[in-house]
């Protein structure tokens, strides 16, 4: 038997999640978003991976999970061009891109120290001014933000 070099095998998901796409800088903090650490269940994350898209891309795959869409869009927050699948019985029956709502609520702090988020307890609310780049305004203290600056919560 002959195998193509070029590839590398990683096991197929009977059932589970794999999230492709992610910008390799982002990838760890997909990482912490999803709470991969706390799982029980077999997890394959790819980084620094070719990708005519990005360059260089991140793949996690997650056995016998589907996380819940809300999780699954803070990753929108740091990675706007991932991509979610949903495995079945070895195959892919969903695959749809994670979406940024147009507000965040409770998900990101704010950065300014002066903003009355951080001296008062109250949820955070930020208005997406830019999906694409994904750029964040507070809603408080007008104070914008990058998503990959944003600390998410």
């Amino acid at each position: 038997m002959t195998t193509d070099k070029k590839e590398l095998a990683v096991a197929a998901l009977q059932n589970g999640t794999v999230i492709d796409h992610i910008p390799s800088e982002a990838l760890f903090r997909a990482v912490r978003i999803l709470g991969i650490e706390q799982l029980g269940t077999a997890v394959t994350i790819g980084y620094n991976l070719p990708s005519s898209r990005l360059g260089k891309k991140g793949i996690i795959k997650v056995a016998d999970v589907e996380f819940p869409e809300d999780v699954l869009n803070r990753i929108a927050i740091i990675a706007p061009s991932a991509m979610v699948n949903i495995i079945r019985n070895y195959e892919v029956v969903e695959k749809r891109a994670v979406v940024l709502p147009d507000v965040l609520i409770g998900l990101v702090k704010c950065s300014n120290p002066k903003c009355v988020t951080n001296h008062e307890p109250m949820s955070t609310r930020f208005n997406v001014i830019d999906h694409e780049n994904v750029k964040l305004r507070c809603h408080y203290c007008n104070h914008t933000i990058s998503g990959s600056d944003a600390e998410i919560i």
